[in-house]
Parts: structure tokens; sequence; C-alpha cells
């Protein structure tokens, strides 16, 4: 896949959240029927930032295949005003943010949410409040550190995808999430796991990245 020259201008916004100000970066389509997607970074406890490698890498896939996209700070990373909240605010956050996103694109043809770590916990949340939200992405789920029973039913088709050599989170637990969410009525969860690849992607980028486009690829609603 051929990205997006990195040195292209990201637009920075301030969003309004329910503890103040959250920074964003947002890249609109010239397409006003255009869909939209929101891309929500890791654990601000561990460095998580919207500037995150495979966050930026999945703003960037998104935005080459036409999306019009939207990655922010949570609450109390970089600029973001408030205190990290264990996800209650995180989530507060990211449905300020998406409302911000589908306010600037009202015309838009579909909505997404893309995750990474625990990005990708608060990104299946978002899903499951929003009925407009037409697919996932969920990147390195924390499945064993997180509860993801509230994924039942999941309202919508999507990708997990990890890395077979993750040490944070096992491989046998993304499955286990991904093997539950496929027996689902009504919804079609895919799953790639990228062999070699750690919980970072580190040297596996373009693998992952080339694994959405594929997935995208797919789907008949885009």
């Amino acid at each position: 896949m051929s990205l997006i020259d990195k040195g292209t201008s990201m637009p920075e916004v301030n969003i309004s959240g329910p503890s103040g100000r959250l920074e964003g970066r947002y890249h609109p389509q010239k397409n006003a029927n255009a869909p939209v997607a929101i891309i929500l970074h890791p654990h601000p406890k561990f460095g998580g930032t919207m500037n995150n490698r495979v966050v930026y890498n999945l703003h960037y896939c998104f935005l080459n295949l036409g999306f019009s996209c939207l990655r922010f700070n949570f609450r109390g990373v970089g600029k973001s005003e408030g205190e990290f909240d264990d996800g209650l605010g995180e989530l507060a956050d990211a449905a300020s943010a998406l409302d911000f996103l589908q306010a600037n694109s009202p015309n838009s043809s579909g909505c997404w949410v893309v995750g990474f770590s625990f990005g990708s916990w608060i990104g299946m949340q978002l899903l499951m409040r929003r009925p407009e939200i037409s697919g996932f992405i969920s990147v390195s789920p924390p499945a064993n550190t997180y509860d993801f029973s509230f994924l039942a039913p999941c309202p919508s088709s999507g990708l997990i995808i990890n890395g077979s050599l993750d040490r944070l989170v096992p491989p046998s637990d993304i499955k286990n999430l991904s093997d539950r969410l496929k027996l689902q009525k009504g919804i079609k969860v895919s799953h790639k796991e990228i062999e070699g690849a750690d919980h970072f992607f580190t040297n596996f980028e373009e693998e992952m990245t080339k694994s959405v486009n594929e997935y995208l690829a797919t789907r008949s609603d885009l």
C-alpha cells in the first residue's frame, strides 16, 4: 500500500469533551459522502498517545482509502484536559470525539471505529452504544486484562488483528474472543494473526496495514 505523504499537514482540532478540551488531528475528505473513521490510542498510563506508531499508521491507512479520519488524545494526554479515568471517562471522550466527527461529516456513507490495545476496548464499548457504527477494526485487544463480555450481541461486523508473538496479550485469549464473536448471528467477525509480530507490530507495520486493506476490500458496504 502506498501511503499518503507523511509530511502532509494534519489539521489540529480542539474537541469539546466532558472534562474539557480534547486535542485531535482531523483530516477530512473533499467528498462530503466519504465514510468516517475514528482511531483510538493505547493506554495513557503506558505512554499511549494519538501519535503512537500503530495509531498513526491506521489513521493514514483509512485516510488513503477515502475515509475522513480523526484521532485524538484521551483526557490527560498531551494537550487534552482532565485526568485518566480507568476507561469510563475515556469512553465519554470517544463519544464526544465521534460527535465532532459526525457533525463535520453529516452526509458520511459509513462510520467505523478503530482501536489499538486499550483503545480497542474503548472502541468496542463505543460500538455497543452507537448503532450508526457500521464496522470496526480491533488491533491487539487486551482480552486478558479487560472484560469484553459486553459484546453480546456484537452489533457490527469487523476485523480483529494480533501478533503471534504478543507478550502482553496471549494470542490464545484473542482467539477465544474472536471465536465467541464468530458464533453470533447476523454479523461476520474476521480474525487475522500476523506471524512473528509482537503487541506493537514492531517491524510488521506494513503487514498490519495490509491486513486492514485486504479486509476492507471484502466489505461490500464501502
